[in-house]
């Protein structure tokens, strides 16, 4: 039988060799769990993994209702977003200094206990300001998640079981963005928004007690020194181009004097940053992991894959609510059709990126083609007499496409720089969030301006001359006409950015040969 043991400090225990191999020297520590333990410790890291994704697009479905019932407008209830995605950037690149400055476990358990007690009080706001407030906490907390979360799975299964590990922690940072909206439609429509913020206290709680049993420390906490220029310059650069991202399309761009401040502020703040970091001895951002090839094309293959993932979570819905009269909660379990397929395969692409026999670059370069055809093929899809059936089989090809991008992604970047895995990690996180922000705002703006010339263009064409045209005036308003117009260009508009999203992948697909380093087949 199994037995679950609490933990001592690996300092104390050695798990890596039998009893009948070891001899005098000290055997190499191994954090490596199987059975009972194994399962346990997987479910407190998932737990926290998945709090952390869902809560990025969870939100967005209820701003409206948060912005109601607060009494703000509309550009004050961006902030709630906005200063969530802030707080988290910030956080994600300095957390393996975190991690050697507190210790891993010590860290990651702070950050789930603190992200859980920051959705708490998110949930008692009374007020818009206070909020932001909580909401600043709870995305400072949360940005320490999902890299510590990587390494953590990764040696929870060891080295052999590498693709696995890396397989599961994808499905949650695949799966959240598309469970938010479901999740967050649901609960729109049937309970009240703070409910958005409690339901992470249980889980959150589970997730602590768990890992503060049974995961075991891997590092005394080191006293490294503070680097305060740097984290202020990073601080900086990060909020002034996330404000950018944010608000940009909000305050027509550069034609506002604050975006405009914002972004040479965030230019010039980079490249102080970088200056300061690469000059640092002791930085708390460590910028020199990115002259690995592997990690430098891992990034790079992130931000595209989270043009698909984010781009598909925040156009797809907003069409179909506001054009085809669909709810929230539909809206939501149409962008979760996308997560289906990566649920079904989670374990199959886990055995199979295990070994060294498959080439990984055929698996993400496939699937990052796959997923931009399919987009490309959802594109298609987008016209005003679409229903929301004709939906579902782009969404899932879309899927079958991502669940072959991100843990042989991983698994090809963690296998060339072992040494470097958590702050290799850190970047990827970073790619993932930084590329999903990018995209939105692009995607977002790009809609808004193909919507104005489509719209143009069709106008043009709605005139007397043409018999068509005539004939329906006959029988219908001007103003009918006019809606169709509108409709028919907000349709065109939202195709043509989704189109641009899918066109994005299929040309960075054949880049990722570039990974030849890390992910081609050895023989054994």
């Amino acid at each position: 039988m199994i037995t679950l043991q609490r933990p001592q400090t690996l300092h104390a225990q050695v798990y890596a060799a039998p009893r009948a191999a070891r001899s005098d020297s000290p055997a190499p520590v191994s954090l490596e769990e199987y059975g009972t333990r194994r399962l346990v410790v997987v479910i407190g890291v998932m737990l926290a993994a998945l709090l952390q994704t869902i809560d990025l697009t969870i939100v967005n479905v209820a701003l409206p209702t948060i912005q109601g019932n607060l009494g703000a407008s509309v550009d004050e209830a961006t902030w709630v977003v906005t200063a969530y995605v802030i707080a988290n950037v910030v956080v994600i690149p300095i957390t393996p200094w975190l991690q050697r400055r507190f210790g891993r476990k010590n860290h990651f358990l702070v950050s789930i206990a603190g992200f859980t007690a920051a959705s708490a009080l998110c949930g008692l706001a009374g007020s818009l300001q206070a909020l932001i407030l909580f909401r600043i906490v709870q995305g400072a907390f949360g940005g320490g998640l999902l890299s510590t979360a990587q390494i953590i799975m990764r040696d929870t299964f060891g080295s052999r079981h590498l693709g696995t590990s890396q397989s599961v922690f994808a499905f949650a940072t695949v799966i959240g963005p598309s469970v938010g909206p479901t999740l967050g439609g649901i609960i729109t429509d049937n309970l009240s928004w703070q409910w958005i913020f409690d339901i992470n206290i249980l889980p959150g709680a589970v997730s602590l007690v768990l890992l503060w049993i049974f995961l075991r420390e891997v590092e005394t906490p080191s006293r490294e020194p503070v680097d305060a220029a740097g984290l202020a310059l990073l601080i900086v650069t990060v909020g002034c181009l996330q404000f950018v991202l944010d608000q940009g399309q909000e305050y027509d761009w550069f034609s506002d004097g604050r975006i405009i401040t914002a972004s040479v502020v965030a230019v010039l703040g980079a490249i102080g940053f970088v200056w300061w970091e690469l000059a640092a001895k002791k930085p708390i951002v460590d910028l020199r992991v990115l002259r690995h090839r592997a990690v430098a094309i891992a990034v790079l293959t992130i931000v595209a894959n989270a043009a698909l993932v984010f781009g598909g979570a925040l156009l797809l819905p907003q069409f179909i609510v506001t054009q085809l009269g669909c709810t929230s909660t539909q809206a939501g379990l149409l962008v979760g059709a996308r997560a289906l397929p990566v649920l079904l395969l989670t374990i199959f692409i886990g055995r199979i990126s295990n070994g060294n026999r498959v080439d990984l670059r055929l698996l993400i370069g496939g699937g990052l083609f796959t997923a931009g055809i399919g987009t490309v093929w959802l594109s298609h899809r987008i016209v005003t007499q679409a229903d929301f059936a004709s939906f579902v089989a782009p969404m899932m090809f879309i899927g079958f496409g991502i669940a072959f991008v991100y843990s042989p992604l991983l698994v090809a970047t963690l296998r060339a720089v072992p040494k470097d895995a958590a702050k290799a990690a850190a970047f990827i996180i970073l790619g993932f969030q930084l590329g999903g922000s990018i995209s939105a705002a692009v995607f977002v703006t790009m809609t808004d301006r193909r919507e104005q010339f489509h719209q143009t263009i069709l106008a043009g064409q709605a005139t007397l001359q043409r018999p068509e045209i005539a004939s329906f005036l006959q029988t219908h308003p001007v103003a009918q006409l006019a809606h169709l117009v509108t409709s028919q260009a907000i349709s065109l508009a939202y195709g043509d950015a989704i189109l641009a999203a899918g066109a994005v992948a299929i040309c960075f697909s054949p880049f990722v040969a570039l990974l030849r380093a890390s992910a081609k087949p050895t023989v054994s």
